[in-house]
């Protein structure tokens, strides 16, 4: 049986909607950027996305039931592209981000920002107790499709490209994702355990804030 009430604090927890409503996703809804600022903003998710198979990899090391072992080995699989290299995400990313005429050094080999290196070294931080990283996991996932359907947005405005197999990808396993992240959160725990998931995915959408905040005012 699932634990319901850790889902339910999760998904109503202000730290989330503050993500979600962020005023950096306003405005990519109100108008275009310019190449360069589209550069700025993805050359930075960059980061997050590379790092995440690596935060995956760790978390599934530390990760004391084979439960937990199981989602998240799922969740790499398909990060990785499942079997296929050039179905992995960051792979994806590149290919769709070079089509659309940006530069690959802009979006890949960008230096990071102070608030994407709180996100990295948060993203670091979490697995070294497994109920936060369970936390950051679930609040990556619940997010990312969001995320990344603004910045596909920002693409299409930007450039005029229709085809983006880099959110396309996410599309499809997203939703599969964020039930096979709920299992993980879903498992029995003590209520000392249920706050600390609580509290990693607390922080993960503080730290997603202030990445998007860093953007929007840096481009805006």
């Amino acid at each position: 049986m699932r634990n319901q009430s850790i889902e339910a604090a999760l998904n109503k927890n202000s730290n989330r909607e503050q993500l979600l409503k962020h005023r950096f996703f306003q405005m990519v809804d109100e108008r275009a950027l310019s190449k360069d600022h589209a550069e700025t903003v993805l050359g930075q998710w960059w980061h997050p996305m590379h790092y995440f198979p690596n935060f995956l990899g760790r978390l599934l090391a530390a990760c004391p039931q084979l439960e937990m072992k199981t989602a998240v080995s799922h969740i790499l699989d398909q990060e990785v592209g499942e079997g296929d290299p050039a179905n992995a995400h960051e792979r994806l990313f590149i290919t769709t981000m070079t089509d659309a005429g940006l530069a690959r050094a802009a979006v890949s080999e960008a230096e990071m920002t102070p608030a994407t290196k709180r996100l990295i070294d948060g993203y670091k931080r979490s697995t070294d107790d497994y109920l936060i990283g369970l936390g950051f996991l679930y609040g990556t996932e619940v997010a990312d499709l969001t995320m990344v359907a603004k910045l596909g947005k920002l693409l299409r405005r930007t450039t005029g490209l229709k085809s983006l197999p880099w959110v396309d990808i996410h599309v499809k396993q997203e939703p599969d994702h964020v039930e096979t992240a709920g299992h993980t959160v879903g498992l029995q725990y003590t209520d000392d355990e249920m706050a600390t998931i609580v509290r990693g995915a607390e922080e993960i959408w503080t730290l997603w804030v202030g990445f998007f905040e860093e953007l929007h005012n840096r481009v805006a």
